[in-house]
């Protein structure tokens, strides 16, 4: 389904919630205006083994672009990936793509997330047997995960959005296309709600923050009271971008660059575990590699 210029809250929302899970989300609304860049911000520590990180993004809603904070999230089955959803130029306009969970991790834009999400695939850890090993080098985990330690390039861009005036110039590779052939699950019940309660937070709005959010991440999603109202709409893009300079985290130091080739394997780039990988902190994600 496609969108254009503004659109009710709740309709976006719901257009949302009802993302098919087919290969590929598609643009499910867009709008004029670019949004603005990725704020750079740090990982929280993951909750518990198992959870994976989905990185914050910026929405748009019915009082502009907002930001929806990165946070850990179980996944909806063992051995899937989440492949985080984008803003694309369509036609003069720029439009979501959302994400979806499926087995290996498909094309995002060229985008650089931050905490193995470099732009091309993942390097933030990979599935083995029934449990997930975490890349402690990119990943914010405790003592006591399974984990290793791999260093991962970086970036620092922090544009947000591919293709149009000053966009990302990336197209899916070979892996990538087959990841997005596959079949996939769209967002979780918990997605959603953190997604809706993030457009009910007036210091997530762009116009209120200029593009550097207070909570940019969290360890845990947020919950939408029972019966309260969805209120913003996922994505598609206008506003204006706030101060150009807001960025966000080069992956934590975990970042391929955009331009690596194969970023779409479950797991993605992590290599061989190197026993003893537990809970090392991240170089979390400034685009230098702060930590």
């Amino acid at each position: 389904m496609r969108l254009r210029a503004v659109v009710p809250s709740a309709v976006l929302a719901l257009a949302w919630t009802l993302l098919p899970a087919v290969s590929e989300a598609g643009v499910i609304v867009s709008v004029g205006i670019a949004p603005p860049a990725l704020p750079i911000y740090e990982q929280p520590i993951c909750p518990e083994p198992g959870f994976l990180w989905t990185p914050g993004y910026w929405a748009y809603g019915d009082a502009g672009y907002f930001w929806v904070p990165g946070v850990w999230m179980r996944p909806p089955g063992v051995g899937l990936l989440w492949t985080p959803g984008y803003w694309g130029w369509h036609g003069g306009m720029y439009g979501w793509n959302g994400g979806y969970w499926g087995p290996h991790v498909g094309f995002y834009g060229g985008v650089n997330y931050g905490f193995g999400y470099g732009g091309v695939g993942f390097a933030g850890g990979r599935w083995e047997g029934g449990r997930f090993a975490y890349n402690s080098a990119v990943m914010h985990v405790g003592p006591g995960f399974h984990s290793y330690r791999e260093s991962v390039a970086m970036n620092n861009v922090h544009t947000s959005f591919n293709g149009g005036a000053g966009g990302i110039r990336a197209e899916p590779n070979g892996a990538e296309r087959r990841a997005m052939s596959e079949h996939h699950m769209g967002p979780t019940a918990a997605q959603n709600s953190h997604h809706e309660m993030a457009g009910h937070d007036r210091s997530n709005l762009a116009s209120a923050n200029h593009g550097r959010p207070g909570n940019a991440a969290m360890s845990h999603p947020r919950a939408a009271a029972p019966g309260g109202n969805v209120n913003h709409s996922p994505s598609s893009g206008a506003n204006k971008a706030p101060a150009g300079g807001a960025n966000h985290n080069a992956g934590g130091g975990a970042n391929k660059a955009p331009s690596s080739g194969g970023g779409s394997k479950a797991g993605g780039g992590a290599s061989k575990p190197s026993a003893g990988g537990g809970g090392s902190k991240p170089a979390a994600n400034h685009p230098a590699g702060k930590k």
